[in-house]
């Protein structure tokens, strides 16, 4: 009995840690089995995607005239809890690495004007476009666009894609790329 206990007991540590391993790694990708985090090789980056249309207060912006910066393009819903889940850590890395150069931006979709206000007040201190169909999606083609939020990009300061995170992201880690992508070059005067 205790050598069969014993096989037991082995094989069902191999299975957990097996699905454990499943689950970490599932993690690491999206639904179609691409890598959730998506960084690109200095010299081998897309240009970024057009994105722009109509902050939250009315204002009419371009991403493109933060060039210059390395910019942060956050995709969120008020709605979406893991987007809820996200804001504090991107509002903590924002004001940690302003200093260095680097903007943010959110874009809102599928969300009434009034909330997404209502949800940034006091929360967010770096503008959000407005864009309840997500008609800023168009304009990917490599990488494909985000099927929804939360989706985060990092535009590097020659207004080219360096990462593009498919998943809610922590600030160690948030952090951590806006670092490296800021430390390529030094903010453009003007």
């Amino acid at each position: 009995m205790r050598r069969r206990t014993w096989i037991l007991l082995a094989a069902a540590a191999a299975v957990a840690l097996g699905v454990g391993f499943g689950i970490v790694s599932w993690g690491d990708r999206d639904e179609g089995g691409a890598p959730a985090v998506r960084e690109y090789p200095l010299g081998e980056r897309p240009a970024a995607p057009p994105i722009a249309g109509e902050l939250l207060d009315g204002e009419q912006f371009e991403v493109a005239s933060l060039r210059g910066d390395v910019v942060v393009v956050n995709l969120w819903g008020s709605w979406c809890p893991p987007c809820r889940a996200e804001t504090a850590d991107l509002e903590e890395v924002y004001q940690a690495t302003q200093e260095l150069g680097v903007s943010f931006v959110g874009v809102n979709v599928r969300d009434s004007r009034d909330r997404a206000i209502s949800f940034m007040s006091g929360r967010v201190t770096y503008p959000s476009i407005f864009d309840p169909p997500f008609a800023n999606g168009v304009g990917f083609s490599d990488p494909p666009a985000p099927v929804g939020p939360p989706a985060t990009l990092i535009i590097d300061r020659e207004g080219d894609l360096a990462a593009v995170v498919y998943r809610v992201v922590g600030r160690a880690e948030l952090e951590q790329l806006v670092r490296g992508i800021a430390a390529e070059g030094a903010p453009a005067d003007g």
